[in-house]
């Protein structure tokens, strides 16, 4: 068998991974060596409204010369309806000043969430969940997935899904409600960054058809480029009831594994495929590189 030269190899584009920069379990560095290993070629780390990964992750592709395009990227939280709706930049300056002012602003609301959180599960007699997800998250901002790992840890749930069921959503014990920007506000700030909006997984919203279609037509409206319709692991159909929607609002099609942690049935790469018939997002882009200081 002929061997297959670096060069050769088909493109394989992950648009979705996050790292121990926000609630990922590996390193900016481990994330890309495991990408090259599953023959990802172009990379986006899009942890949760920080780029604090970006450096360390390109400078791991530099010097183990790895066949890897590192995307700067970011997912934005946003409040909608009272949904919580997360909007992927792609392709952006880590750097521009927008963007800067608005992860200081996030890091305040998402720093005071989470001391709330800690607040109750304390009041409900869960003690030192602010301490021990601090230590969980390494100097990361802290998310739910952190209190999530920490109940898990500490015995009070056994799954980091069981947590947040039983303890974090609506009306639990550590529920507290999001105060995020809004979806016209993290689009107009990844456009000022030169990047793309993206609409993330919008099949986990628990949308009716109606209310989805509500969305698309709002993120469509605010400038949005583009939607993820294939990820990892979707239900039968799905794929192709999103892929009809890009068609339907004029968005290109994203495709990323929301990549956390090496898990059975997530890894980067896998299964990342559009169906027939969609622009895809990184068409004709010039990736820029993710530089953060």
């Amino acid at each position: 068998m002929a061997e297959i030269l670096p060069e050769e190899l088909p493109e394989l584009y992950d648009l979705h991974s996050h790292t121990t920069a926000s609630d990922g379990l590996l390193t900016p560095a481990q994330l890309v060596l495991r990408a090259a290993e599953m023959k990802v070629t172009t990379l986006a780390i899009t942890d949760h409204d920080t780029v604090d990964g970006l450096a360390e992750a390109q400078k791991t592709i530099d010097d183990a010369s790895l066949p890897l395009t590192l995307i700067a990227g970011i997912e934005i939280s946003t409040l909608w309806e009272n949904h919580e709706i997360h909007i992927v930049g792609l392709n952006v300056d880590a750097n521009a000043p927008a963007l800067s002012q608005l992860i200081e602003v996030q890091k305040a609301r998402r720093q005071a969430r989470a001391r709330e959180i800690a607040h109750r599960l304390e009041k409900a007699r869960i003690p030192g969940a602010w301490e021990g997800v601090n230590r969980i998250a390494g100097g990361a901002e802290v998310t739910r997935g952190h209190f999530a790992r920490y109940l898990v840890e500490q015995g009070y749930a056994v799954s980091t899904a069981n947590v947040f069921k039983h303890f974090l959503a609506k009306g639990k014990t550590g529920y507290v409600p999001p105060q995020w920007c809004t979806i016209e506000e993290a689009v107009s700030v990844i456009h000022q960054a030169g990047g793309r909006a993206v609409l993330a997984h919008p099949g986990r919203y628990r949308l009716s058809t109606k209310w989805l279609k509500r969305l698309l037509t709002l993120f469509k409206a605010c400038g949005g480029n583009a939607m993820e319709v294939a990820q990892c692991q979707q239900a039968p159909g799905e794929r192709e009831r999103l892929a009809a929607y890009a068609v339907q609002f004029e968005l290109q099609a994203s495709q990323g594994s929301d990549f956390h942690q090496p898990v059975q049935w997530v890894e980067l790469g896998r299964k990342l495929w559009l169906p027939d018939g969609l622009e895809p997002v990184w068409l004709g882009w010039n990736a820029a590189r993710p530089d953060s200081e």
